[in-house]
């Protein structure tokens, strides 16, 4: 199943710097459903295509190789985003939020927030280009992809935490990821409990 994502917003809530300022590593989620349109927006900020005529996304990527692919564990099941035509698309039905709670070494914000967008990277795409040395621009890419996503959840009124201890392979068991698929950046993101 596709789901077209509403076109996102190209001016904030915020100030960029208002977002930088007041960027925290919330971990007291709730479960509070996100509108499709805020779901759109983060999705945007992280791997959303800027530059339709060059095909450039909102986060740099080197030689423009885009490895990362981004997948939302959701209450209602396991998404793909598709940047090409922004929009999302199911893989599976169920609510994986504790699953993936236990694979992230039982961290209970993961469970708890409404979506957990998990940042995987299929390193060929730059490594094909740059060799070893590929690996590392696959990981700064994340890096950028990620703050890109906790700034716009903070420009949304929401919490992020950013979390990277988990284990890869029983991420890649939840999600049913490709053998070229490797799980780096899982965050969750939700309304921050009062």
């Amino acid at each position: 199943m596709i789901i077209k994502l509403p076109p996102p917003k190209q001016k904030g809530n915020i100030t960029l710097e208002e977002a930088i300022s007041k960027r925290r590593s919330e971990r007291n989620l709730e479960s509070k459903t996100l509108s499709l349109e805020t779901i759109g927006q983060l999705l945007w900020a992280c791997q959303g295509i800027t530059d339709s005529r060059r095909n450039l996304r909102a986060a740099p990527s080197a030689g423009a190789t885009y490895p990362l692919e981004i997948y939302l564990v959701k209450n209602d099941g396991l998404f793909h985003y598709i940047p090409e035509g922004h929009k999302l698309e199911k893989i599976k039905d169920g609510d994986l939020r504790g699953e993936l709670c236990d694979a992230c070494l039982g961290q209970g914000f993961v469970r708890d927030a409404d979506i957990d967008f998990v940042i995987c990277a299929d390193f060929k795409r730059t490594t094909s280009r740059y060799g070893k040395r590929g690996e590392m621009y696959v990981y700064i890419e994340a890096g950028h992809a990620a703050q890109n996503l906790h700034l716009q959840a903070v420009s949304e009124g929401l919490g992020s935490v950013p979390v990277g201890a988990f284990s890869e392979i029983a991420v890649k068991n939840v999600l049913g990821l490709s053998p070229g698929l490797i799980p780096v950046y899982i965050i969750p993101v939700g309304h921050i409990k009062d």
